[in-house]
């Protein structure tokens, strides 16, 4: 079904109809298209496949932005939120011209609130109502958009140490919900590629233990998968893009790791104690990287949080953030090639069971008090066959023999072998590079 559009722009806020689903959803990805933040979208699209939800896309950010700049102003100088709806000008909305079960908006961060008011007839359209909130940090609690959040029945958020205060600021009931992965997705069964990437080590990176996997890889003993783009941040020890479609890319992540023998996996934001302020935060790097099968190799969060949530053998190797050894390490560990396959059946098997996004849907409709929908059901029990797969299929995924650098001698040897032409053609390129 379509609704009519209030505001007619090449880039405003979007309906996207879904399968005749109960549910609404508010997405933000076509104006925050930051690589992080596709996980999130990621759990959208499984809501979408599982509900057969319609999405409203927020779109027009310099409309928005400005509505939501005006509205904090009028919110400051009245302390009325009603004279700030009225103050700041309309963002690009959407009008809804159906009834819904339930509207559950997800956000990547407090500030894409305002988003809410994409669509100002949410609450008389939608039964029940609640918000999932990924990323937000205590020092960055914006009160007066939190407070647009008082007429959900419950609100969820990534980190657990915002609860509390999330609930007093609001006024309504607040719990966590742990991110995810997409298993079904990530998950390297039935058919099983190659594993013929030896290290993939993306995102935040120590320049020690790069340092060591790249002479590793230019010594030509390793393929070690790495990102090219450029440090960001005022601090520079970020390392984020913006990509083109989100669901392009976490199939390609997931193809990627699904052909990766070790990933490196180390609790969020290890390089910015300060933004975290001490505390440990959970990464979605061990969601996607157990669900592929991979061997994880990192710091983890020292929380009972995480013991609990990856409390299976091995599932993170300790590997210190700054690893000269980096590349020994590695060798070591392909000694036991019996351990790194039960690694990857467990590491997959406990995915299955526990950490996909259906199970953390559940989590809301069963807060909620709402029945699950068939979409859920038949997903779970795929879940179930797969978890008994990875337990069942051989993970084994021998090393290939590590080459050592050619002596020139035995260069040159080889090079006698050719014809007078093809040793030219050879001599000619190298120079030329």
């Amino acid at each position: 079904m379509k609704a009519r559009k209030t505001v007619s722009h090449p880039d405003g806020t979007r309906f996207v109809p879904g399968s005749y689903g109960s549910v609404l959803t508010l997405s933000m990805r076509r104006l925050s298209r930051v690589v992080a933040y596709c996980l999130t979208y990621e759990f959208e699209d499984v809501i979408a496949e599982t509900t057969g939800a319609d999405r409203v896309d927020a779109g027009n950010q310099e409309l928005l932005d400005l509505s939501r700049r005006m509205y904090r102003i009028g919110r400051t100088l009245t302390g009325s939120p009603r004279f700030a709806r009225g103050f700041a000008p309309r963002p690009s909305t959407v009008a809804l011209n159906r009834d819904y079960d339930l509207f559950l908006p997800i956000v990547n961060e407090p500030y894409e609130l305002f988003a809410l008011a994409t669509i100002p007839d949410w609450r008389k359209r939608c039964r029940k109502a609640a918000c999932f909130v990924n990323e937000p940090y205590i020092h960055l609690l914006p009160d007066y958009l939190l407070e647009m959040l008082h007429e959900f029945d419950h609100i969820f958020v990534g980190s657990s140490h915002v609860v509390d205060q999330v609930a007093r600021i609001v006024g309504r009931p607040c719990s966590q919900v742990v991110i995810a992965a997409d298993v079904a997705r990530f998950a390297p069964l039935p058919n099983m590629p190659p594993r013929t990437i030896d290290v993939c080590n993306i995102g935040r990176r120590s320049d020690v233990t790069h340092a060591a996997l790249i002479e590793e890889a230019r010594q030509r003993r390793m393929f070690y998968y790495y990102d090219t783009v450029a440090a960001t941040g005022f601090n520079m020890k970020q390392r984020t893009f913006t990509v083109q479609d989100a669901g392009e890319h976490r199939l390609m992540l997931a193809n990627m790791l699904q052909r990766s023998r070790y990933y490196v996996a180390n609790r969020g934001r290890i390089n910015e104690p300060e933004f975290t302020q001490g505390r440990d935060e959970i990464s979605g790097r061990f969601f996607e990287g157990a669900a592929a099968g991979c061997v994880m190799l990192g710091e983890a969060p020292r929380t009972e949080e995480f013991r609990q949530l990856f409390d299976w053998p091995d599932a993170v190797i300790h590997f210190p953030w700054d690893s000269p050894d980096a590349a020994r390490f590695v060798r070591e560990l392909d000694e036991d090639p019996e351990r790194l396959a039960r690694i990857r059946a467990l590491n997959v098997h406990h995915s299955a069971l526990r950490h996909d996004w259906v199970q953390r849907l559940r989590t809301v409709y069963e807060t909620l008090g709402i029945a699950p929908t068939e979409g859920m059901l038949a997903r779970e029990r795929r879940l179930r066959l797969l978890a008994a797969m990875a337990l069942e299929a051989p993970m084994e995924d021998a090393p290939r023999a590590r080459q050592e650098p050619c002596a020139a001698g035995a260069t040159s040897a080889a090079l006698q072998q050719l014809d007078p032409g093809a040793r030219l053609s050879i001599v000619k390129a190298y120079a030329a590079s």
